[in-house]
């Protein structure tokens, strides 16, 4: 990588800085909060006023002396004495110490690795990434403790509190080189580059935010909340108490909903159950989104008291716009695919914005810039049609057409069916397209229905639908007939709803003949489960290597095309409650279970989420990346050459990859100087 890159020589380094875990009175007598990291974000703590460095260590990569302390007062020196142009970093969580050198000193390294983010990629998000756990899994000296602590010293250390604290610090530096060298070997340039582009997302940002709109939006929020509050006339008080929030239900003839009691350490078979009035419990989304005008709007009303999310969220973006530019912060390999998630400690998920929210519009590129966003097209279905062979699928994709009104007119049985002739037979061949073919059973497709399926809004099928589906009589009968028919009764009732029961059985016939009829015409796609069934047992438990289009089947791993792999640790087959055997791998303390349907969803996410990355490295080499959501690379494009750049941006996200030869790529590529509207 050295060879490759553009530096000259690489630095480890490490901050020491000042901190205070509880409120205190300052100098001047003023009460102050805590002032530390696991109250504070990364972004909230290194802008802070109180910030201090006391010191840092480094030592450049491969020389044979120890590390060298720099204290406090010739830190401004030591970044001014660096050539950083041509000097790459190494640090264990690069995001806070490369922070700190760029916002505090102006010095931005050439590029930057983050041992953090490569444990993390290498052994698995749950199995823990700090440099301590990583000194005790590789065998090497354990790290440190201060015997002095710096709690509550802001101002300034005794001098044998820094000589401790500077050994400590360059016994840290020691660790993070030799983590460095042993995470680093055959790791794949491309990830590394990554890695980098992630992190200047945040330590450099780029993007704006528009105060003004933002506390617009905090006002507008509160005064929605005040007249649904007026208009069903209940009080903050009696919707946020789950007692008094049950007997408001109770008034409006509604049984409220409960749930077993979750067993903990303490209690492993807990007895009783609680109300089921969390915003994820399936139950509360089911009323939330009920036919019963009244019980959805209390319900509603009960998020708006509870869930301050948005409000929260608009308020974070106004306190950062006050303090400078938007740090984005990701986190690499946040999950077993190796897609982002949001950053730990960050309080700020960029990847669950809302589609057209005010947050969205607020986010702006700067002065003679515009933003660039490029959202690839149904990355996910293709990668599944090409990793299955579904032909049929891939030349839909080829012609440029409609993939889900295709589908949807072989569903149902009607030619020429698009989003503007059937848009309800659209949304519905949507949800079966992008769920069934993650082995999606009936049951589960209609109870996300219900809720709403992956952001659409919340559908009930009816029994107009079913006419549309062609269903019959006999066909209701069959649902409940046979020898599955009481099982798909049962879990039926199990089922969250509102509705009636004879309302939830027309739905769920309907969605079991979507499932059914995906099934039947999708016959590459359960090809496809069958054969990684089959790998489960035989190369993923029983070490035969396989290899499948770009992927390679191992010993409880799979390769990926870029060199990375998706990791089962410790698989084995384990007896179900029920009955029967079932897969499962190890997964921090916890173990996950492992079917042809999780192995579909995790091969087609993985290699999709390359297909981005790779597009959006190559959109690095000209246009600043400044965040990533889902499937978007958004960058910026001066607006001199706005409509060149979106052009090239276009053109990079769609570039065929060598490792899926002949699939067809396809993007939406939108520019504007507000964020939420790059997109139409």
């Amino acid at each position: 990588m050295v060879n490759e890159a553009p530096f000259d020589r690489v630095l480890l380094l490490d901050f020491e800085t000042a901190w205070a875990s509880k409120p205190y009175v300052d100098a001047q007598g003023n009460a102050r909060d805590a002032y530390t990291l696991k109250k504070m974000t990364t972004e909230q703590y290194v802008r802070d006023p109180r910030f201090k460095a006391w010191g840092l260590a480094w030592k450049e990569l491969g020389s044979e002396g120890g590390p060298v302390w720099v204290p406090r007062r010739m830190l401004a020196s030591f970044f001014q004495s660096i050539d950083w142009s041509r000097t790459a970093v190494v640090a264990h969580n690069a995001q806070f110490d490369v922070s700190i050198m760029v916002w505090h000193y102006g010095a931005m390294p050439a590029f930057i690795f983050d041992t953090l983010s490569m444990a993390r990629a290498l052994r698995g998000v749950e199995a823990g990434s700090s440099l301590k756990k990583l000194a005790d899994t590789f065998g090497l000296p354990p790290k440190g403790e201060a015997v002095h602590s710096t709690d509550g010293m802001l101002d300034s250390l005794p001098f044998e509190v820094e000589l401790e604290l500077a050994e400590y610090c360059r016994h840290d530096v020691v660790l993070a080189e030799r983590v460095f060298e042993i995470l680093g070997q055959g790791y794949p340039l491309s990830e590394l580059k990554l890695i980098d582009l992630t992190l200047r997302m945040f330590v450099r940002p780029l993007l704006e935010l528009d105060p003004v709109m933002l506390q617009d939006a905090i006002q507008e929020e509160q005064e929605k909340r005040e007249e649904l509050l007026a208009k069903l006339k209940v009080s903050d008080k009696a919707l946020a108490s789950n007692d008094k929030f049950a007997d408001i239900l109770r008034a409006i003839g509604i049984d409220p909903p409960r749930k077993p009691k979750k067993p903990t350490k303490k209690t492993p078979n807990p007895v009783g159950s609680l109300y089921a009035f969390a915003k994820t419990d399936a139950h509360f989304q089911a009323m939330l989104n009920s036919d019963n005008e009244t019980l959805a709007m209390l319900c509603e009303a009960r998020l708006k008291v509870k869930s301050t999310l948005e409000r929260t969220r608009a308020q974070r973006f106004y306190d950062i716009s006050q303090r400078g530019t938007l740090p984005v912060p990701l986190s690499y390999y946040g999950t077993l695919t190796g897609r982002w998630s949001a950053s730990k400690g960050a309080a700020l998920n960029m990847q669950n914005l809302k589609r057209g929210s005010f947050l969205r519009k607020a986010i702006m590129a700067p002065a003679g810039y515009s933003v660039c966003v490029t959202d690839l097209s149904q990355i996910e279905p293709r990668v599944l049609a090409y990793l299955s062979d579904y032909i049929e699928m891939l030349d839909i994709f080829r012609a440029g057409q409609d993939p889900y009104a295709q589908f949807g007119a072989t569903m149902f049985n009607i030619p020429g069916l698009s989003k503007e002739t059937h848009p309800d037979l659209r949304q519905s061949a949507k949800s079966a397209l992008l769920g069934a073919g993650f082995y999606l059973g009936w049951a589960s497709f209609a109870q996300q229905l219900l809720t709403g399926f992956l952001g659409a809004p919340p559908v009930r099928y009816d029994k107009a639908f079913a006419d549309k589906l062609g269903l019959t009589r006999q066909d209701a009968i069959a649902f409940v007939d046979g020898k599955y028919g009481e099982e798909r009764y049962q879990r039926m009732l199990e089922i969250p709803h509102t509705c009636t029961e004879q309302e939830l059985f027309v739905h769920c016939v309907c969605a079991k003949r979507i499932i059914d009829t995906y099934r039947a015409t999708a016959a590459p796609v359960t090809q496809y489960w069958k054969l990684l069934g089959d790998l489960i047992e035989h190369s993923l438990y029983g070490g035969n290597v396989y290899e499948h289009k770009c992927l390679r089947f191992e010993k409880e791993r799979i390769v990926l095309p870029n060199g990375m792999a998706l990791q089962y640790p410790d698989l084995r087959a384990e007896q179900k409650d029920k009955g029967g055997l079932e897969w499962t791998y190890a997964a921090g303390n916890a173990r996950k279970k492992l079917h042809s349907g999780v192995l579909a969803e995790n091969t087609t996410s993985a290699v999709a989420r390359i297909v981005m990355t790779d597009g959006m490295i190559r959109l690095a080499t000209r246009y600043p990346v400044v965040m990533s959501v889902h499937d978007e690379a958004v960058n910026l494009i001066p607006d001199t050459e706005l409509e060149e750049g979106r052009k090239w941006c276009h053109a990079q996200m769609v570039r065929e990859p060598k490792y899926l030869p002949g699939i067809p790529i396809g993007a939406d590529t939108g520019v504007h100087r507000r964020y939420g509207l790059a997109k139409n």
